[in-house]
């Protein structure tokens, strides 16, 4: 039984804070102790209380004056698109057929795909990224190796085969009975192993034929304890082209609604363009719209309303993430400086607080993981991040000025990268220090 005890200013969310001064809505300990036996937290508080749980033989770790917060969660992401990140000048369906579908023929070999999925999974721990909702390619063997070096590493990740059958070159198509057969596959081999789970995973209703989308929504009925992820309203010309492929339908959502894809679990990526009746399906069903800020920004989709969403009579649960290939970057801190850019633009601020909320138990609480991962409460997996608000000269200059921790908190979301990320534990393992070796 390894013991460890982390010292360090630490941070953890209750609930949302409504203010920057709503202080009952986070906790924060200035001198902070994390005690965690066998990769889970077991106890947390001020340092003197936790010290005389932790017994003989306990490694202890002093962050200070590092922040500790819980790991990021990044809750859209596309990992065979490393490659072709910051390729230039296209909108989504151009850039899907120019970049993307090309890129991801390469899948089909299974060494490739272990590369990326290691190169992958290296940069979201050095990014202070400890778990994600990714997307495989439409090939068995690129979830097999995302999931293989997912469970080496003990992180707990949800991932899934890409599901599509027309609409793209044939290198990455399936068919609805191989997307079903594959899928079920996976999802025996994967799902609940170690930290592992799996995600239905019908790209969207462009690339899926009904045939699929009734083999997918199949899979949800089969397996209703899965995630579902999918990609919805993202740009005018995939609305379009989508009520061109599915007539009978009221508008983009009413397809998934058809073909049973809402549900508490279904994660629906960008949703900047809905409509009102579009936002009550999707908040009526516990759906999740999923917020990609910088994506949004580089394809020129749109711009996510992101406080209308959240305030709305009939509020819609909302993730973030940073979807590479299409997001110019891996980090969370860029995503959410971009988030409140992009919020700005629409009129309202972001405090902060909400910021740091949303990418840890904000984005826990809308994959249905928050028992597990995104706070550091007792009990909970030990995946954490020390953040340093003096990483680069920058930052240290602006530092000699912060007086709070919500101006610290603001500085390394708009100054901070990779290099603000001092250490990551994943289930209570230094996880950036190996990777360094």
């Amino acid at each position: 039984m390894t013991t460890t005890l982390l010292r360090g200013r630490t941070l953890s969310f209750l609930r949302w804070p409504e203010t920057i001064d709503d202080h009952s809505a986070w906790r924060y300990e200035e001198d902070g102790g994390l005690l965690i036996r066998d990769g889970r937290i077991v106890a947390a508080g001020a340092y003197a209380d936790v010290e005389k749980q932790a017994g003989e033989g306990a490694k202890k770790i002093d962050h200070r004056p590092h922040l500790l917060l819980p790991g990021f969660i990044d809750a859209h992401v596309h990992f065979p698109q490393m490659q072709i990140i910051a390729s230039y000048g296209a909108e989504l369906l151009d850039w899907l057929n120019t970049y993307t579908f090309p890129e991801e023929t390469k899948f089909a070999n299974a060494q490739h795909g272990r590369r990326i999925s290691r190169l992958f999974l290296d940069e979201m721990v050095r990014h202070g990224t400890t778990t994600v909702v990714a997307y495989c390619s439409v090939h068995k063997a690129s979830a097999e190796a995302f999931f293989a070096e997912s469970h080496d590493r003990n992180m707990l990740n949800i991932a899934g085969k890409v599901m599509m059958d027309r609409n793209a070159p044939e290198g990455v198509l399936d068919t609805p009975q191989s997307g079903y057969d594959d899928t079920k596959a996976l999802v025996a081999q994967w799902h609940g192993k170690g930290r592992q789970h799996y995600a239905i995973t019908p790209r969207f209703a462009i690339t899926s034929s009904p045939e699929q989308m009734e083999m997918a929504g199949a899979l949800c009925r089969e397996h209703p304890d899965l995630h579902m992820q999918t990609h919805l309203s993202e740009n005018h010309a995939e609305i379009a082209f989508t009520q061109q492929l599915y007539p009978w339908s009221r508008d983009y959502t009413d397809v998934y609604e058809h073909y049973g894809l809402l549900g508490k679990k279904s994660l629906f990526g960008h949703c900047i363009h809905l409509s009102e009746r579009e936002a009550d399906a999707l908040s009526e069903s516990g759906s999740v719209a999923v917020f990609c800020p910088t994506s949004n920004l580089f394809l020129g989709s749109g711009l996510f309303d992101y406080q209308r969403y959240r305030t709305r009579d009939k509020a819609l649960r909302i993730a973030a993430a940073t979807d590479v290939g299409g997001g110019t970057n891996y980090s969370m801190l860029r995503t959410m400086d971009e988030g409140y850019k992009v919020i700005a633009l629409n009129g309202e601020k972001l405090n902060p607080f909400q910021s740091f909320w949303q990418m840890t138990r904000g984005n826990a609480e809308a994959l249905s993981v928050a028992e597990k991962v995104g706070t550091l409460d007792e009990g909970t997996d030990a995946d954490i991040v020390v953040l340093d608000a003096r990483a680069t000269p920058a930052m240290r200059l602006r530092m000699e000025t912060v007086g709070t921790l919500a101006e610290e908190l603001f500085l390394l979301q708009t100054l901070g990268d990779d290099r603000a990320v001092r250490e990551v534990y994943v289930a209570g393992r230094p996880a950036k220090t190996d990777m360094a070796l």
